[in-house]
């Protein structure tokens, strides 16, 4: 049996056609590119902007390690007291014992 088909004819890519079709192509990537240049300085406008306040950080950061400065000096303040009191009190034991020896041996 013999069966008939359609031939459908094929198309033919003419240059206009060619031309035509990357055309738009072309057109596609350039608008392409620019929304990509577009998101690109939105993005370095964030990072610039999260660099100033990284910078704002770092200036508090500062204050707080001079506050911290200030209070190592205190803690040292109070450490020097605290030795210099417990020298004396020392002192101060030595002497009242060796003033009570002198008094039971001379007494």
């Amino acid at each position: 049996m013999v069966a008939c088909m359609a031939v459908m004819e094929r198309e033919r890519w003419t240059d206009e056609r060619l031309d035509k079709a990357f055309g738009r192509i072309d057109g596609d990537l350039r608008e392409l590119r620019v929304e990509m240049r577009k998101g690109f300085e939105q993005i370095d406008q964030r990072f610039e902007q999260m660099e100033k306040r990284f910078d704002q950080v770092d200036k508090r950061f500062e204050q707080v390690d001079k506050r911290f400065e200030a209070m190592d000096a205190r803690f040292d303040a109070v450490q020097r007291n605290l030795m210099a009191g417990l020298i004396a009190l020392f002192s101060a034991i030595v002497t009242l014992a060796a003033a009570v020896i002198a008094a039971a041996a001379f007494g």
